[in-house]
């Protein structure tokens, strides 16, 4: 196909508001980018003698350039065209108004313009800050569209964008810039009413950002939502859920079964579910420090070494059940922490765990430190989390 063929398909696709057909003319999947006609390194003169209408003239120059860059395996010139393109776009977004026809050529826009992105630098460049502000300036021209019927408003292109913006401020590290973005989607008359896969993308992201917040309940409501929800054969998806969902479950005290953990090849969870449902420190440092690269790289390594608290908890309950009183010495913690292999446990270093413990709720009494010795009350000594709401469970 010629570039005039080419330039002929894309005017037609205008000519009758086809936005289906335009975003298969610019999507760098299609079979056209490979077409050597197409590469043309100054394509300007020519869009603009087949394209009448403003600023696409632009947006097709900038991808007919960005086709020569991909010939050329030019990534950083690829991202360069697919940026103007997308500044072009932005223009046109504004000037439509009362109309939201061209949002699906903004979606291929954006997702190639993010694709191209991860192709020429890592998080640490200002690559992906440029993509993020240019996404920016189509979020603005969108949430501010309060004037077109609903039916036609340029909103409903508001949480695919705010999506594509949590993928690249998750990525580069920059979580703080997701608040104002969140606070817009949730005062928004029309949140519920996206459709469910891009509401699954909001509430796992959103999700995420209250796990790393220390917003457990909110986290385990939104990650929740997103586990229900995701298409049961999107295997991947699902356990990128469970990723985050299992670790916030654990500190609010629900221990995932084994055979889940299995079937999403999660088994780097196995050995913390099972120390942390028996009391075994020992187990829970040691599966820490063998998966300690995989939790630092999800992001969950700090999260589940609060996990020790829980378990701490969990043998010192047993001990309390063992020696049926409301006198417990100090002493017996400090022997079976040592019969579990912590042989540089003392007295004190006992004693400050056990103090942490009443202070967070997860034990009821007090130290006796005349006695060496914690008094728990005769009543629910060692509460669950669904009773005092602390980092313990049953």
């Amino acid at each position: 196909m010629s570039a005039q063929a080419y330039l002929q398909q894309v005017n037609e696709a205008l000519n009758n508001f086809d936005a289906e057909r335009i975003s298969k003319l610019l999507s760098f999947t299609d079979s056209h980018v490979s077409n050597p006609r197409l590469h043309l390194e100054s394509p300007e003169s020519i869009c603009q003698r087949y394209i009448h209408i403003t600023s696409y003239d632009e947006i097709f120059a900038a991808h007919i350039r960005g086709c020569w860059a991909f010939g050329r395996k030019d990534h950083a010139q690829m991202f360069a065209c697919q940026l103007a393109a997308l500044q072009s776009f932005v223009k046109a977004l504004q000037a439509d108004k009362d109309d939201n026809w061209a949002l699906p050529i903004m979606y291929t826009l954006i997702l190639d313009l993010r694709f191209i992105a991860g192709k020429v630098g890592d998080s640490k460049s200002d690559t992906f800050e440029k993509a993020a502000d240019s996404i920016m300036s189509c979020f603005r021209v969108c949430g501010s569209d309060g004037r077109a019927a609903i039916e036609v408003s340029k909103k409903w292109g508001m949480l695919f964008l705010v999506n594509q913006l949590f993928k690249i401020y998750f990525r580069i590290g920059k979580l703080h810039l997701c608040k104002p973005l969140i606070r817009a989607i949730e005062s928004s008359s029309i949140k519920d009413e996206f459709t469910l896969a891009q509401r699954v993308t909001y509430k796992y992201f959103v999700g995420r950002k209250a796990m790393f917040d220390s917003d457990y309940k909110q986290a385990e409501e939104y990650l929740t939502f997103a586990y229900t929800n995701c298409h049961r054969e999107r295997r991947s998806n699902l356990r990128s859920i469970l990723l985050y969902l299992i670790p916030v479950k654990m500190l609010l005290g629900q221990l995932p079964a084994t055979n889940l953990l299995e079937s999403h090849n999660l088994s780097q969870f196995v050995d913390v579910v099972t120390a942390v449902r028996s009391g075994n420190v020992c187990l829970l440092n040691s599966a820490l420090q063998t998966n300690e690269k995989f939790f630092i790289q999800t992001g969950t390594y700090l999260i589940l070494e609060k996990l020790r608290a829980i378990t701490f908890r969990t043998l010192f309950r047993k001990v309390g059940q063992i020696l049926e009183t409301h006198l417990i010495p100090l002493k017996h913690f400090v022997t079976v922490l040592q019969a579990q292999g912590i042989s540089d446990m003392d007295m004190d270093e006992t004693e400050c765990i056990v103090a942490g413990l009443i202070y967070a709720g997860s034990i009821r009494g007090y130290i006796s430190h005349q006695h060496k010795t914690l008094v728990v009350s005769k009543v629910n000594a060692f509460p669950s989390v669904a009773s005092n709401n602390s980092l313990s469970c049953q």
